[in-house]
C-alpha cells in the first residue's frame, strides 16, 4: 500500500528543516541580573527592598523566540521558591532584606536545543560602591552579559529566527544560501515579549558596549568555524597517511 504524496512530501520537508548545518553557530546576547529598591520609611525587618531579577535581550529584544520559558530558584524561605515564567519577559518582582544565590534555568523550543541552560546570580540589595549609602530614588543594579551559542542549528532553527533581531547570525559557509523565512510569530507578540517599554529599562545598563561584544562574538564564530575545517583537513591528511602506510600498499 503506497503513501499518499502529501504525507511524503510533509516528511521531506520536515527532514530538510531538521537537517543540522555543520561549521554554522547562532548566538543569542543576553543580560540576566537583578534590580532592588529600598523601601525606604516602607522597609522593616523582613523587607527593607523590593527586587526583580530577570533574563532580558542584550538590546531589550523579546527572548521568546528561543527561550520557552524560565525557572528561577529562589532562598527556600520565600513561599512556593521555585518560581517558572512561561512566557517573556522573563523576569519576576518580590520583597526582602537578605542576598542569597539565585539559580535560573532556561528552556529552550524543541528545535532550538533540548538541553537546559543553566545561569547563576547572586541577589545584590546594596551598592558595593558605596557601602552603607541606600536610596530610594537610585536602586541597586547588578547585571552579567553572556551569548548563549547554538552550534550546528538546524535549518528550520535558522529559518524561523534568521530576521529577529535578538539573533546574532554568523557568517555563513561559502556556497551556502539561507532557507526561505518562516513566518511563525505575530510582530505584536514580540513587542509584548520584549523589554524596552519596561518600567524598569531606564535603570538596564547600556549594552550598546555590547556591540563591541557582538563583534567579539561574531569573530568567535568565525575562528571556530575555521578551526573546524582546520580539523577536518588533519583528519582528512591522518586518513591519508593510514592508507599509505597499511600492508596493501607496501
Amino acid at each position: 500500500m503506497s503513501e499518499p504524496e502529501e504525507n511524503t512530501e510533509k516528511k521531506e520537508s520536515a527532514q530538510i528543516l531538521n537537517k543540522k548545518l555543520k561549521d554554522v553557530e547562532i548566538s543569542i546576547p543576553i543580560v540576566y541580573g537583578n534590580i532592588a529598591f529600598w523601601l525606604g520609611k516602607k522597609s522593616n525587618e523582613y523587607q527593607s527592598h523590593k527586587w526583580t531579577i530577570y533574563v532580558r535581550g542584550a538590546t531589550n529584544e523579546d527572548l521568546g523566540v528561543v527561550i520557552k520559558r524560565a525557572v528561577f530558584q529562589l532562598h527556600s524561605s520565600f513561599n512556593n521558591p521555585t518560581r517558572v515564567i512561561e512566557a517573556p519577559p522573563f523576569e519576576l518582582s518580590e520583597a526582602g532584606w537578605g542576598e542569597f544565590e539565585i539559580a535560573i534555568t532556561l528552556y529552550f523550543h524543541s528545535d532550538v536545543c533540548d538541553k537546559p541552560l543553566n545561569l547563576y546570580h547572586h541577589l545584590k540589595l546594596y551598592p558595593e560602591d558605596e557601602p552603607g549609602t541606600v536610596s530610594i530614588k537610585k536602586p541597586v543594579v547588578v547585571e552579567s552579559y553572556d551569548e548563549i551559542v547554538f552550534p550546528e542549528p538546524s535549518e528550520g532553527f535558522l529559518a524561523r529566527v534568521q530576521s529577529h533581531p535578538a539573533v546574532n547570525l554568523p557568517r555563513l559557509p561559502a556556497g551556502f544560501t539561507l532557507p526561505p523565512p518562516m513566518l511563525v510569530e505575530d510582530t505584536s507578540k514580540r513587542k509584548r515579549g520584549d523589554t524596552k517599554d519596561n518600567p524598569l529599562a531606564q535603570w538596564f545598563m547600556k549594552f550598546s558596549e555590547a556591540d563591541k561584544l557582538l563583534q567579539l562574538a561574531a569573530a568567535r564564530q568565525q575562528v571556530q568555524a575555521h578551526i573546524a575545517k582546520l580539523r577536518r583537513q588533519i583528519s582528512l591528511i591522518n586518513g591519508q597517511d593510514q592508507h599509505l602506510k597499511s600492508p596493501s600498499n607496501q
